[in-house]
């Protein structure tokens, strides 16, 4: 995923000011009267701008980490210096959890009541709640309004409409989809979910059911012929990576782009009239629909040793978890709330664009398989859309399914 908002390199901050009149203080805690809290640094200006407080007589320390080292660091950190709280994506839950970083939280039943429950199940992992969704984000279909007249109700009507553009020399890229040479299988889910595909199975309780793998199950496999199409006709070309999706559509050159709302200002700014919709259906019965993703907050193992678990529970379960923080969060960051009165307070008529669009979508995975099929996805979609050259779609799924089968039975 992409993010547009500048990176903001900043030194760790004390925030000071009470937010103790918002709810209900927890219980005394320890001699330690601070929770520190890990955040992106490229978000961590949007974090200061609405947790810029204490919380119920604790200070709020906020760090800024790279992205990715949040999830990394925290397995090497010394405790001195390990944080109570961190920010990150959905799908680490899995993997924090099983390796015992992060914490089961004590949630609230109106907390629970009170958030998306797609976003919230990101943050499940067996029986337990590990994190509180503050922020949705997904893909959706981009179109340029001055190429695209009338928008296709259908598959069938955009690749005519696309082809057609490109056939005449008007467009160079006639389906904008990022993928490039090691693959994007996050950018091209809603075209595998739109021809029947799957990740994993669903256990009775909703979990994950990784035994059952989906990248080339019979649904999917009967409708596969469409990707090879796809290719002969040069509708989907992996060699369009992200900077290539984007200059194309951005000058003009494509009339679809899949991306996000990290797009936002490159959306906005766009010389041309556009609108943000679903992907249409290529199959019927079939709809199309994006990965979810989650942004959230998690209480670390730390804060017991730090004496303050019981103050980063209720911080992240009872305030972060609340409309009037996500709906702030939202305004300085661009996202879609996870509580869903913020949600509904969204009045950004692209970012409510992006919010319709996820209707239906599937949370990414959060399970520590997961890491298995990000590059068999993508590799498969690759070698089934490189152009000349290319491998057949049902030769590709079925070597990417056995990946990932044979990957998970070796632990």
């Amino acid at each position: 995923m992409r993010r547009s908002l500048r990176a903001i390199v900043a030194a760790p901050v004390v925030a000071t000011v009470a937010f103790g009149s918002l709810l209900a203080a927890p219980v005394a805690h320890a001699a330690s009267n601070e929770i520190t809290v890990w955040v992106d640094q490229k978000r961590i200006a949007n974090y200061r701008e609405v947790l810029s407080g204490g919380y119920a007589g604790y200070k709020i320390n906020l760090v800024p980490k790279d992205f990715g080292k949040i999830r990394d660091d925290l397995a090497t950190v010394s405790a001195a210096s390990a944080p109570d709280v961190i920010s990150g994506a959905h799908d680490w839950t899995g993997a924090l959890a099983a390796n015992g970083l992060i914490v089961r939280l004590n949630v609230p039943k109106k907390t629970i009541q009170a958030l998306s429950p797609f976003a919230l199940q990101g943050f499940r992992y067996g029986s337990g709640i590990y994190g509180i969704p503050t922020q949705i984000e997904n893909v959706a279909m981009i179109t340029n309004a001055n190429l695209i007249k009338t928008q296709p109700k259908t598959w069938a009507e955009l690749s005519t409409q696309a082809l057609a553009l490109k056939k005449k020399g008007k467009v160079t890229v006639p389906f904008a989809v990022p993928q490039g040479a090691n693959g994007d299988a996050y950018h091209m889910y809603p075209m595998f979910s739109g021809l029947g595909g799957y990740i994993f199975g669903t256990n009775p309780s909703g979990s994950v059911n990784v035994k059952t793998v989906g990248l080339d199950n019979p649904t999917f496999r009967k409708n596969q012929n469409q990707i090879n199409v796809w290719n002969k006709t040069g509708l989907i070309n992996s060699k369009v990576d992200y900077g290539i999706a984007k200059t194309a559509f951005t000058t003009g050159k494509s009339p679809f782009w899949i991306t996000g709302p990290w797009e936002l200002e490159a959306i906005k700014a766009l010389p041309f009239k556009y609108r943000v919709t679903t992907v249409p259906p290529m199959v019927n019965g079939i709809t199309p629909v994006p990965f979810l993703g989650a942004q959230g907050a998690m209480v670390t193992k730390y804060a017991a040793q730090h004496g303050v678990q019981i103050g980063a529970n209720a911080l992240v379960t009872q305030f972060m978890a609340g409309a009037q923080f996500q709906a702030k969060l939202a305004a300085a960051d661009g996202r879609t709330p996870a509580n869903k009165i913020a949600a509904a307070s969204v009045s950004d008529p692209v970012l409510k664009a992006f919010s319709a669009a996820s209707t239906g979508g599937v949370p990414m995975p959060n399970v520590p398989q997961m890491a298995s099929v990000w590059g068999a996805l993508g590799g498969a979609w690759v070698n089934s859309t490189k152009g000349k050259g290319a491998i057949p779609a049902q030769k590709s799924f079925a070597q990417a399914q056995a990946t990932v089968k044979k990957a998970i039975a070796q632990g």
